[in-house]
């Protein structure tokens, strides 16, 4: 098994595609909670963008230039709130609504990358999130992707401390320069 986050702490997962991304663009942070990967992208050079119902996670960066903070509820039926736009880099950890799948996707730029990391059935066992509903089913984020973005990494494991079944995903579209010219890369992922 492969060590999961600490809570808190960016994920490795996010934090080693967003590093090899191209700092300086601008980046969208879905269901941001705390901030970790809102407060990375940040760091690392990106305009962010960090999506939330509750902000009060990330009320100490409302006066931050650089970051943009949007108080919005992504479950109750109303529309995307970013509809007509789109980001360098969309980022979701431990979140899943499906109805918004299609939106999160369409959010990344013809040139951009989608990193994607969340729980998956058979999570279940290890406890929170159990419900099927807050768990991708087998391929799930690669099924969301077909055909709008190209897949450059996907794991589908089982982490340990804290045990954890995720799915995750980097997805580029078109016009990203991983298409031609991919990162260098140690051939092991983890």
């Amino acid at each position: 098994m492969i060590n999961h986050v600490e809570p808190g702490r960016p994920s490795p997962w996010i934090a080693r595609h967003l590093e090899r991304a191209a700092p300086g663009q601008t980046a969208l942070d879905v269901a941001t909670g705390r901030g970790r990967h809102l407060r990375l992208a940040h760091a690392l050079g990106y305009a962010a963008t960090g999506i939330d119902r509750d902000i009060s996670g990330v009320a100490d960066l409302i006066d931050t230039p650089g970051i943009n903070l949007i108080q919005a509820d992504l479950e109750d039926g109303s529309p995307w709130p970013l509809a007509s736009l789109t980001f360098d880099v969309v980022i979701v950890t431990n979140y899943l609504y499906r109805p918004r799948l299609s939106s999160i996707v369409s959010a990344v730029a013809p040139g951009g990358l989608l990193l994607y990391e969340t729980f998956a059935l058979g999570n279940e066992r290890f406890g929170r999130p159990a419900n099927p509903d807050f768990l991708l089913r087998p391929g799930e984020l690669l099924d969301a992707v077909q055909g709008r973005l190209t897949p450059i990494a996907f794991e589908h494991l089982t982490l340990d401390n804290p045990s954890a079944v995720v799915q995750r995903i980097a997805a580029a579209g078109s016009g990203h320069r991983w298409m031609t010219d991919p990162p260098l890369g140690s051939g092991v992922t983890r």
